[in-house]
């Protein structure tokens, strides 16, 4: 069941760059029109699915703030960043937070968060939180996102092959 649910999982991701606009109305309770699958009604409905297996959610890119090359103090900045890994921590217990992480090479582009909300209002206040943002370390920018409702897996998933804890 695990190797179905990652597979059906990386599907979903991979609908994700077939140019998907339009949100469709949440999905009701039917059979599956995909040859094949095993559709589950219970967990679309849990996850905010709509008949594509898909929902809407803010895509935020953390970029470098005007900050970032002013807090030069290795102390200050470990605290800093200590309370950006905590505040994420925090918004994803509360499943707010879908999915973040680093991007490597990404130049000014540090890093992203995909927030579990439908309005960029919403995740605005919930960036704020951040003590990076506030700090000025980073900037956000704000854009809809269009993905898979089975990233709201991503956490539970993600804590059953860590092997060493973010601190």
């Amino acid at each position: 069941m695990m190797k179905l649910k990652i597979a059906g999982t990386l599907f979903c991701v991979a609908v994700l760059f077939m140019g998907c606009t339009e949100t469709p109305a949440p999905l009701e309770a039917q059979e599956s029109s995909i040859p094949g699958s095993e559709f589950d009604a219970d967990l679309a409905a849990e996850l905010g699915a709509d008949e594509y297996g898909m929902k809407s959610y803010v895509l935020v890119v953390l970029k470098t703030g005007p900050m970032d090359a002013e807090i030069t103090d290795a102390a200050k900045r470990a605290e800093i960043f200590k309370g950006h890994f905590a505040n994420m921590k925090t918004l994803a217990e509360a499943q707010q937070l879908v999915l973040s992480g680093p991007f490597i090479e990404g130049g000014d582009k540090r890093g992203l968060y995909i927030f579990n909300v439908p309005t960029i209002a919403e995740a605005e206040a919930l960036v704020q939180s951040d003590p990076a943002v506030a700090a000025g370390v980073f900037v956000p920018e704000f854009t809809k996102y269009y993905g898979s409702a089975a990233l709201m897996q991503t956490q539970a998933l993600h804590k059953v092959i860590q092997k060493t804890k973010i601190e």
